[in-house]
Protein backbone atom coordinates (compact mmCIF):
# COMPACT_ATOMS: atom_id res chain seq x y z
CA UNK A 1 0.00 0.00 0.00
CA UNK A 2 1.15 3.49 -0.90
CA UNK A 3 2.04 5.34 2.42
CA UNK A 4 0.58 8.91 3.08
CA UNK A 5 1.14 11.42 5.57
CA UNK A 6 -1.92 13.66 7.39
CA UNK A 7 -0.67 16.43 9.74
CA UNK A 8 -3.78 17.73 10.92
CA UNK A 9 -5.18 18.45 14.72
CA UNK A 10 -8.59 17.59 13.82
CA UNK A 11 -8.09 13.76 14.41
CA UNK A 12 -11.69 13.25 14.01
CA UNK A 13 -11.27 14.08 10.19
CA UNK A 14 -8.04 12.26 9.89
CA UNK A 15 -9.51 9.32 11.01
CA UNK A 16 -12.35 9.83 8.42
CA UNK A 17 -9.97 10.56 5.77
CA UNK A 18 -7.93 7.56 7.01
CA UNK A 19 -10.58 4.79 6.90
CA UNK A 20 -11.67 6.23 3.37
CA UNK A 21 -8.64 6.13 2.13
CA UNK A 22 -7.85 2.70 3.83
CA UNK A 23 -10.88 1.45 1.58
CA UNK A 24 -8.56 2.79 -1.37
CA UNK A 25 -5.32 1.08 -1.35
CA UNK A 26 -3.40 3.69 0.58
CA UNK A 27 -1.97 3.53 4.04
CA UNK A 28 -2.33 7.09 6.20
CA UNK A 29 -0.12 7.47 9.13
CA UNK A 30 -1.45 10.61 11.28
CA UNK A 31 0.70 13.36 12.91
CA UNK A 32 -1.16 15.99 15.05
CA UNK A 33 1.33 18.19 15.19
CA UNK A 34 3.62 20.10 12.91
CA UNK A 35 6.68 19.15 14.76
CA UNK A 36 5.67 14.95 14.77
CA UNK A 37 5.05 15.32 10.93
CA UNK A 38 8.24 16.80 10.38
CA UNK A 39 9.75 13.88 12.62
CA UNK A 40 7.84 11.29 10.47
CA UNK A 41 9.22 12.53 7.08
CA UNK A 42 12.68 11.98 8.32
CA UNK A 43 12.17 8.33 7.83
CA UNK A 44 11.72 7.02 4.27
CA UNK A 45 8.35 5.90 3.00
CA UNK A 46 6.26 8.60 2.67
CA UNK A 47 4.94 9.52 -0.89
CA UNK A 48 2.63 12.09 -0.08
CA UNK A 49 1.42 14.77 2.21
CA UNK A 50 -1.73 15.92 3.40
CA UNK A 51 -0.89 19.33 5.39
CA UNK A 52 -3.92 21.61 6.99
CA UNK A 53 -2.95 24.98 6.49
CA UNK A 54 -3.70 25.51 11.40
CA UNK A 55 -1.92 23.64 13.13
CA UNK A 56 -1.41 24.36 16.92
CA UNK A 57 2.35 24.89 17.09
CA UNK A 58 3.15 26.29 13.50
CA UNK A 59 1.68 28.02 10.30
CA UNK A 60 0.75 25.06 7.41
CA UNK A 61 2.81 27.62 5.24
CA UNK A 62 6.12 27.37 7.75
CA UNK A 63 5.39 23.68 7.53
CA UNK A 64 5.40 23.40 3.53
CA UNK A 65 8.15 25.62 3.50
CA UNK A 66 10.05 22.69 6.16
CA UNK A 67 9.75 20.21 4.20
CA UNK A 68 11.11 21.61 1.25
CA UNK A 69 13.99 22.58 2.70
CA UNK A 70 14.75 18.85 3.76
CA UNK A 71 17.53 17.19 2.33
CA UNK A 72 16.94 14.12 -0.13
CA UNK A 73 13.92 13.15 -1.38
CA UNK A 74 12.12 13.90 1.99
CA UNK A 75 12.31 17.59 0.63
CA UNK A 76 10.22 16.80 -2.77
CA UNK A 77 7.36 14.73 -1.12
CA UNK A 78 4.18 16.08 -2.96
CA UNK A 79 1.99 18.41 -0.96
CA UNK A 80 -1.66 18.48 -0.98
CA UNK A 81 -2.48 21.22 1.45
CA UNK A 82 -5.90 21.58 3.34
CA UNK A 83 -7.78 24.51 4.35
CA UNK A 84 -10.62 25.82 5.83
CA UNK A 85 -9.72 29.20 4.60
CA UNK A 86 -11.84 30.17 1.65
CA UNK A 87 -9.59 33.47 0.53
CA UNK A 88 -7.81 33.04 -2.85
CA UNK A 89 -5.04 34.60 -1.43
CA UNK A 90 -4.18 31.68 0.87
CA UNK A 91 -3.92 29.13 -2.03
CA UNK A 92 -1.68 31.21 -4.12
CA UNK A 93 0.65 31.97 -0.79
CA UNK A 94 0.48 28.08 -0.39
CA UNK A 95 1.54 27.40 -4.34
CA UNK A 96 4.28 29.76 -3.77
CA UNK A 97 5.19 28.16 -0.22
CA UNK A 98 5.99 24.54 -2.43
CA UNK A 99 2.61 23.21 -2.48
CA UNK A 100 1.85 20.68 -5.02
CA UNK A 101 -1.98 21.30 -5.16
CA UNK A 102 -4.60 22.98 -2.21
CA UNK A 103 -7.99 21.56 -1.32
CA UNK A 104 -10.50 23.48 0.77
CA UNK A 105 -12.83 21.93 3.61
CA UNK A 106 -15.09 21.26 3.94
CA UNK A 107 -14.21 18.57 0.72
CA UNK A 108 -15.84 15.50 -0.58
CA UNK A 109 -13.83 12.49 0.30
CA UNK A 110 -13.93 11.72 -3.78
CA UNK A 111 -12.82 14.72 -4.53
CA UNK A 112 -9.66 14.47 -2.33
CA UNK A 113 -8.88 10.71 -3.41
CA UNK A 114 -9.09 12.07 -7.11
CA UNK A 115 -6.80 14.43 -6.47
CA UNK A 116 -4.46 12.65 -4.38
CA UNK A 117 -3.94 9.55 -7.75
CA UNK A 118 -3.65 12.87 -9.58
CA UNK A 119 -0.29 14.21 -7.69
CA UNK A 120 1.49 10.62 -7.47
CA UNK A 121 0.71 9.77 -11.04
CA UNK A 122 2.88 13.36 -11.67
CA UNK A 123 5.39 12.32 -9.39
CA UNK A 124 5.89 9.22 -10.19
CA UNK A 125 6.08 9.31 -14.52
CA UNK A 126 8.61 10.93 -16.22
CA UNK A 127 6.10 12.36 -18.53
CA UNK A 128 2.24 12.54 -18.44
CA UNK A 129 1.60 14.52 -21.78
CA UNK A 130 1.39 11.74 -23.96
CA UNK A 131 4.41 13.12 -26.21
CA UNK A 132 6.89 11.23 -27.48
CA UNK A 133 9.67 10.22 -24.77
CA UNK A 134 12.40 9.09 -26.70
CA UNK A 135 14.62 12.33 -26.26
CA UNK A 136 15.54 12.03 -22.40
CA UNK A 137 17.37 15.15 -22.48
CA UNK A 138 15.92 18.15 -23.47
CA UNK A 139 18.71 20.94 -23.56
CA UNK A 140 18.00 24.77 -24.15
CA UNK A 141 21.23 26.83 -23.80
CA UNK A 142 22.57 25.74 -20.15
CA UNK A 143 19.11 24.59 -18.72
CA UNK A 144 18.85 20.58 -18.77
CA UNK A 145 15.65 18.71 -18.49
CA UNK A 146 16.78 14.74 -17.25
CA UNK A 147 13.30 12.95 -17.73
CA UNK A 148 15.02 10.20 -16.32
CA UNK A 149 15.83 11.41 -12.93
CA UNK A 150 13.17 13.97 -13.47
CA UNK A 151 15.60 16.89 -12.48
CA UNK A 152 16.22 20.25 -13.48
CA UNK A 153 19.19 22.41 -13.71
CA UNK A 154 20.80 25.63 -15.03
CA UNK A 155 24.78 25.87 -15.43
CA UNK A 156 24.76 21.78 -13.90
CA UNK A 157 22.77 23.09 -10.92
CA UNK A 158 19.77 21.49 -9.82
CA UNK A 159 16.69 23.40 -9.45
CA UNK A 160 14.08 23.12 -6.72
CA UNK A 161 11.09 22.44 -8.12
CA UNK A 162 7.60 20.91 -7.21
CA UNK A 163 6.19 17.59 -8.99
CA UNK A 164 3.92 19.50 -10.67
CA UNK A 165 5.68 22.34 -11.34
CA UNK A 166 8.69 19.96 -13.27
CA UNK A 167 5.67 18.73 -15.17
CA UNK A 168 4.74 22.59 -16.54
CA UNK A 169 8.05 23.04 -17.56
CA UNK A 170 8.46 19.74 -19.43
CA UNK A 171 5.17 20.85 -20.96
CA UNK A 172 6.34 23.91 -22.46
CA UNK A 173 9.52 22.74 -23.16
CA UNK A 174 8.13 19.80 -25.30
CA UNK A 175 6.22 22.80 -27.22
CA UNK A 176 8.98 25.63 -27.57
CA UNK A 177 8.73 28.14 -29.63
CA UNK A 178 4.23 27.80 -29.22
CA UNK A 179 2.26 30.19 -27.68
CA UNK A 180 0.18 28.34 -24.90
CA UNK A 181 -2.78 29.62 -23.14
CA UNK A 182 -3.12 28.33 -19.61
CA UNK A 183 -5.98 26.17 -20.59
CA UNK A 184 -3.82 24.56 -23.19
CA UNK A 185 -0.86 24.02 -20.27
CA UNK A 186 -3.49 22.85 -17.75
CA UNK A 187 -4.38 20.31 -20.08
CA UNK A 188 -1.37 19.50 -21.40
CA UNK A 189 -0.74 18.08 -17.99
CA UNK A 190 -2.85 15.22 -17.77
CA UNK A 191 -4.42 13.94 -14.81
CA UNK A 192 -5.65 17.39 -13.06
CA UNK A 193 -8.82 18.78 -13.78
CA UNK A 194 -9.03 22.58 -15.18
CA UNK A 195 -9.65 24.88 -12.55
CA UNK A 196 -11.78 28.29 -13.10
CA UNK A 197 -8.78 29.41 -10.59
CA UNK A 198 -6.30 29.51 -12.71
CA UNK A 199 -4.04 32.43 -11.72
CA UNK A 200 -2.75 29.10 -10.08
CA UNK A 201 -0.66 28.70 -13.41
CA UNK A 202 0.50 32.13 -12.62
CA UNK A 203 1.69 31.18 -9.28
CA UNK A 204 4.02 28.15 -10.36
CA UNK A 205 5.06 30.20 -13.68
CA UNK A 206 6.25 32.64 -11.27
CA UNK A 207 7.78 29.42 -8.74
CA UNK A 208 9.61 28.03 -11.71
CA UNK A 209 10.99 31.36 -12.91
CA UNK A 210 12.70 32.31 -9.67
CA UNK A 211 14.35 28.63 -10.15
CA UNK A 212 15.58 28.58 -13.67
CA UNK A 213 15.67 32.33 -14.89
CA UNK A 214 18.75 34.10 -14.15
CA UNK A 215 16.31 37.53 -13.47
CA UNK A 216 12.64 36.13 -13.02
CA UNK A 217 11.53 39.79 -13.41
CA UNK A 218 13.01 39.58 -16.79
CA UNK A 219 12.25 36.22 -18.28
CA UNK A 220 14.18 35.03 -21.11
CA UNK A 221 12.98 31.27 -20.68
CA UNK A 222 9.28 31.59 -20.20
CA UNK A 223 7.36 34.86 -21.84
CA UNK A 224 4.22 36.02 -20.47
CA UNK A 225 2.17 36.91 -24.16
CA UNK A 226 -0.20 39.65 -22.44
CA UNK A 227 -4.19 38.23 -23.04
CA UNK A 228 -3.44 34.99 -24.15
CA UNK A 229 -0.68 33.03 -21.62
CA UNK A 230 3.01 31.89 -21.92
CA UNK A 231 5.80 30.46 -24.62
CA UNK A 232 8.96 28.49 -24.14
CA UNK A 233 11.67 30.18 -26.08
CA UNK A 234 13.61 27.99 -28.64
CA UNK A 235 16.96 29.67 -27.86
CA UNK A 236 18.33 30.27 -24.47
CA UNK A 237 21.61 31.20 -23.34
Amino acid sequence: MQQLLMIEDDVRLAGMVADYLGQNGFDVAHAPDAQSGLARLQNPGIELVLLDLMLPDMDGLQVCQRIRALPGSSGQVPVLMLTAKGDPMDRIIGLEMGADDYLPKPFEPRELLARIKAILRRHNTGNTTGHDTTQKLLQFGSLEIDRDARRVSVKGQDCELTSYQYDLLVALAERAGRVLTRDQIMEAVRGRELEAFDRSIDVHMGRIRAAIEADPKAPQRILTVRGVGYVFARQQD
